[in-house]
């Protein structure tokens, strides 16, 4: 059996698996300055003790303090861990853990961008699991038997939607990151706040949207079975991105825009939990690794030449897409709906300013990221297995800008 046949089979794999790993359904609240919200819920709840997480950033800015007045007017003890780092260790989870156990938490809120959230998913379960070592905790699986600690989750971006998102990117002992997914993670709500993403440069929110709109793109285009609800969710990402991330370069302040994108990321969440990700992430997280590229950068850089390669195996997809976003009209076929939406995405990216074409990228280094692309891709669940070939002749597609 040639090595194409054998990860055409494997790539059932993850799509049985997840279909398994139980997802949090949390409750959502949104609206400017909804985190003062918190406290209330947390008596609602009957928490008595919380510890909050957050990076030095967002401490620095006292975006917390919101939160910590609310825990007081609710008569919640709360205990503050704010040494997250943009690339969390193995290091700080065992820190936060044992803030976590040493505070008697019966929940944990969360306020940050993707690193904090992802931390916080492994504090949360090696919380529960209190004889195992810190770094045992970082394995493909974490099993709790029942659920995490509670998590109230704050999202300071909207990009990643690691807010509902079953699996956490850590770095292990190695300094290498990697997944861990946990099973019984028990995320109860959600709070939107918009007044958290205000301060974020442009560039910072053009490349979180282009992240989120790619997580609902490619669930939208995933080789698996997927409810209509799924589907729903994850071309309602797709749309309310095209609608308000260019709406956010004109009008910085447009708080229903920051609100609208924050639900967007939210819902490619989702598609990443049910549906899985596809080669625009496999090639992004290979070629920014190498290159050291930021990730949301790295994707818009891979978008056109991947959906566009994918075309002919999903072009009633892309069709349909196309009609629920309002970029083609019912009496077009499905080639020319298909043409309208890709032609949609190509001036969305040039609007927002992202670049075509990369010169870091070198035909010496085919072999190498087709490797990495070959082992990335096997998590996934894209709308077909790519040959060697077909990688080589994309990654120079993406290098050229063509």
């Amino acid at each position: 059996m040639s090595f194409y046949l054998f990860r055409k089979m494997i790539r059932k794999l993850p799509g049985i698996i997840i279909k398994a790993v139980p997802k949090p359904e949390p409750v959502l609240l949104d609206g400017f300055g909804s985190r003062e919200k918190i406290g209330a819920i947390c008596a609602e709840m009957g928490y008595g003790s919380v510890l909050l997480v957050t990076d030095q950033t967002l401490y620095s800015f006292g975006y917390h303090e919101k939160i910590l007045n609310s825990l007081t007017a609710n008569n919640i003890k709360y205990t503050v861990f704010h040494n997250i780092a943009s690339e969390p260790t193995i290091d700080i989870i065992s820190e936060g853990r044992t803030a976590a156990v040493g505070c008697g938490a019966d929940c944990i809120i969360a306020l940050g961008g993707g690193s904090v959230l992802d931390t916080c998913k492994i504090i949360a379960a090696g919380a529960k699991i209190k004889k195992r070592k810190s770094e045992n905790l970082l394995r493909k699986f974490i099993y709790i038997r029942g659920k995490t600690l509670p998590i109230i989750a704050v999202p300071s971006t909207a990009g990643t939607g690691a807010e509902i998102t079953v699996a956490a990117m850590v770095q292990n002992k190695k300094g290498i990151k990697d997944s861990t997914v946990v099973i019984g993670l028990n995320v109860t709500h959600v709070v939107f706040d918009s007044e958290l993403t205000i301060a974020a440069p442009e560039s910072f929110t053009i490349y979180c949207g282009i992240d989120a709109l790619s997580h609902g793109l490619e669930g939208c285009l995933a080789d698996i079975k997927s409810s209509e609800e799924d589907i729903l969710k994850s071309r309602e990402c797709v749309k309310l991105v095209f609608e308000n991330l260019p709406r956010l370069i004109s009008t910085p302040e447009d708080i229903e825009a920051r609100q609208k994108m924050l639900l967007a990321a939210h819902y490619g969440g989702n598609a990443i939990n049910k549906q899985l990700a596809g080669y625009v992430h496999a090639f992004a997280h290979s070629i920014g690794a190498l290159y050291h590229i930021p990730h949301g950068k790295a994707i818009a850089l891979c978008l056109i030449p991947i959906v566009s390669f994918h075309k002919n195996i999903c072009r009633d997809k892309l069709a349909g897409l196309a009609l629920y976003c309002g970029l083609a009209r019912e009496r077009d076929d499905q080639d020319t709906a298909a043409d309208s939406f890709l032609g949609a995405l190509e001036e969305l990216l040039k609007s927002c300013g992202c670049e075509r074409g990369c010169n870091l990228i070198e035909e010496k280094d085919y072999q190498k990221l087709t490797d990495m692309i070959n082992a990335d891709s096997t998590n996934y669940s894209p709308p077909k297995t790519l040959s060697n070939k077909e990688i080589a002749r994309l990654l120079d597609e993406i290098r050229k800008g063509r």
